[in-house]
């Protein structure tokens, strides 16, 4: 769907309880209570389960737990959390692991390793010390608030405890959200609740360890993978093999006919000698941040003082990666980053905190209204700013029934995506968007779809909807590399890619580049082209951004907010009436995001330049062509006609529709894609047995 609809100190609280949630639990009974009115913590001891949030600094249950005769610290290298980390993170989440274990080891602490599954590994360690409480924080993504879901169903059935267990969820507030089913749907609305980010935590100090305890060996990089890999299939290692390899090294491979182009993903700069030159850039690629949290923040304490220039080598390193990071205006903060506030190795009110700090130095003590005086402070506040906004949007959505679907939440390369599915069984069907929509797009087709026998996915892509908007360069390959590693991560099996205009393009190009995911394609209206004896072109190098897309984006962005309503009609001439309030509403709200406008520059950077019939060689038989017949954005009869010369095998629908035929003809379309499944699937069970 081609709808173009989008178009920057408070005191500490006077309880550190104040997001607590904690739950008690009486062997197989558990029942709500305050924690003010347990028993005398300084007879109390409690487990502390880190998992994204691997520091000491602005850590409220580290402050909530330091009365405690006892505190147990604790990473659990589990499988279900780990499969879902690239190499880097896997090397960042080490040298993470590796600082908080030293940084704890000065207060005469430490932090107990340990493997298997968390809610074994918790459920014998609170045995072995006894614990009273039990500190997890909580989290938006659905498969690790499921892993939560675990633990805390093992804790309360464990027959084995026979005195009070509290359960203690906390999260660090960025804001002082006091109900979040009255989170406003529009930023805009929330920017007009003036809520003043809240002041960071210090650093506590924890009790004294109890040193017979077996505190467990940090494992290798290489000893790590192989925990991971112990319990894949050879299949599900495979599929893992392929997000390693950037869609862009694919196509310019495939074009040139060529193995031997593939460019060098590592760094020559080995890991070792990074640690005795004291980068902060510690992962064989070398281009994010990483290490402790003290790491960190020198490092960001550089970033903010970018302007200044500096002597000092560590300094310079940072505006060496900040200057090659900046593929647009602030993107440089995201990239450096953003995995490490992913790990939670710094928080993001702590980031807020220092730049606020340092912009007041810049001027005086005082914050101007009229923006930052420095480009590198305003990319840093923005950007936690906006993360914190997605991440209210996202738990919000985990903890209320809102909306037309159960929604979920998937962390793709930090950024937090939402998706829904529908059914238990049959074959897996995922629906993708078009530009400017979301996957309630397919209000009235994943239900109906999923009615007749299918497993349906729906995502809504990033930069769409309510999933985040970072500040990156978009184009279709990033999106096409989400497709392949939501499958992947998420489906886990070979599915019907199903697209809608931009959506259509992108998934043509997933079924191009890793034909083993996908089962069919289906392209209702795509976008992408079809040019005749097309052989290799040069493929663009690394896109950014211009001052001119910036404005455009913004021109278009304003004239659109004023146009919705007709613009969207257009789309639908049979049927003007899909185009109503909800959708109209719906688009209005995902336009007032932090970042919209970033997402609208992609227009004026595009490469539609492969042509579908190189894309869908390869399958025939295999693709459907939905066609509205009365798209506004391009002559339909032309199209079909170029897909049929030029494309063998495919099969085609003209409909009465304009150009989103699934939401303006929807019954039609369910029918259609129905038929199309089972017949698929016949050929393909026959193929296995042939």
């Amino acid at each position: 769907m081609a709808l173009l609809s989008f178009s920057r100190s408070f005191t500490l609280l006077s309880s550190p309880f104040h997001f607590f949630s904690p739950r008690s639990i009486r062997r197989r009974r558990s029942f709500v209570c305050s924690l003010s009115a347990a028993t005398d913590v300084r007879s109390r001891s409690a487990v502390l389960w880190f998992k994204h949030d691997l520091r000491l600094d602005d850590h409220p249950a580290l402050s909530a737990a330091e009365t405690h005769r006892f505190v147990l610290p604790l990473y659990v290298f589990d499988r279900r959390i780990l499969s879902r980390y690239s190499d880097d993170m896997l090397e960042l989440l080490l040298f993470a692991l590796e600082d908080l274990r030293k940084s704890l080891k000065e207060q005469g602490s430490n932090l107990m390793i340990r493997y298997g599954c968390a809610e074994n590994v918790i459920k014998e360690l609170v045995k072995e010390v006894k614990a009273t409480d039990v500190f997890i924080e909580e989290e938006v993504e659905y498969e690790m608030r499921q892993l939560i879901g675990v633990v805390k169903k093992t804790l309360e059935t464990s027959s084995s405890l026979d005195w009070n267990l509290d359960i203690v969820m906390w999260r660090t507030p960025f804001y002082d959200v006091k109900n979040l089913k009255e989170l406003p749907a529009s930023y805009n609305d929330f920017k007009k609740q003036k809520l003043i980010p809240t002041s960071p935590l210090f650093p506590v100090t924890l009790p004294v360890a109890e040193t017979e305890l077996d505190w467990g060996p940090l494992p290798t990089f290489s000893d790590l993978k192989e925990f991971i890999k112990e319990k894949l299939g050879k299949s599900k290692e495979s599929w893992n093999l392929m997000k390693e390899m950037p869609a862009e090294v694919l196509l310019k491979e495939n074009l040139s006919k060529s193995s031997g182009t593939i460019p060098k993903s590592l760094n020559d700069k080995s890991i070792e000698q990074r640690r005795l030159d004291k980068s902060v850039f510690v992962t064989r690629k070398g281009d994010v941040v990483g290490g402790g949290t003290n790491t960190l923040l020198n490092a960001l304490a550089a970033y903010l003082r970018y302007l200044e220039g500096t002597a000092r080598d560590d300094w310079q390193e940072v505006h060496e990666r900040l200057r090659n990071a900046e593929t647009r205006e602030g993107a440089s903060f995201t990239s450096l980053f953003g995995p490490a506030l992913c790990l939670g190795i710094i928080s993001r009110r702590r980031v807020h905190y220092e730049a606020i700090k340092y912009e007041k130095e810049r001027n005086a003590g005082f914050l101007s209204p009229f923006g930052y005086s420095a480009a590198s402070v305003a990319a840093a506040a923005d950007a936690v700013c906006s993360m914190e906004w997605f991440w209210l949007l996202a738990l919000k959505s985990q903890v209320s029934n809102e909306g037309l679907y159960s929604i979920r939440i998937w962390r793709w390369r930090g950024h937090l995506i939402q998706y829904t599915v529908v059914g238990l069984e049959g074959p897996a069907i995922l629906l993708v968007h078009g530009f400017g929509a979301f996957l309630e797009h397919y209000r009235d087709n994943i239900n109906a779809i999923a009615k007749h026998g299918n497993h349906v996915w729906g995502i809504t892509l990033l930069g769409f909807g309510q999933s985040e908007k970072p500040n990156v360069v978009y184009t279709e390959l990033p999106w096409a590399e989400m497709l392949r590693d939501f499958i992947i991560e998420v489906v886990g099996e070979p599915v019907h890619l199903v697209g809608n205009s931009i959506g259509g393009y992108f998934v043509s190009i997933v079924a191009s580049l890793w034909p083993s995911l996908v089962k069919s394609v289906i392209l209702m209206n795509t976008a992408g082209n079809v040019i005749p004896e097309f052989s290799s072109r040069r493929f663009p190098s690394e896109r950014q951004t211009s001052a001119a897309a910036r404005l455009g984006a913004q021109l278009l962005l304003f004239y659109l907010r004023l146009n919705i309503r007709n613009t969207l009609k257009n789309f639908y001439p049979t049927k003007t009436n899909r185009a109503d309030d909800w959708l109209i509403n719906e688009m209005l709200r995902a336009s007032y995001d932090p970042g919209v406008t970033v997402v609208l520059e992609s227009i004026f950077s595009f490469d539609l330049s492969i042509p579908l019939n190189y894309l869908l060689e390869g399958y025939e038989e295999k693709v459907l062509i939905l066609q509205g017949m009365k798209d506004p954005l391009l002559d339909s009869k032309a199209k079909l006609a170029m897909l049929k010369e030029h494309c063998t095998g495919l099969a085609i629908r003209e409909l009465d529709a304009g150009h989103c035929p699934h939401d303006e003809q929807p019954q039609k379309v369910n029918s259609i894609v129905c038929e199309w499944v089972v017949a698929v699937e016949r050929k393909l069970t026959a193929n296995s047995y042939s």
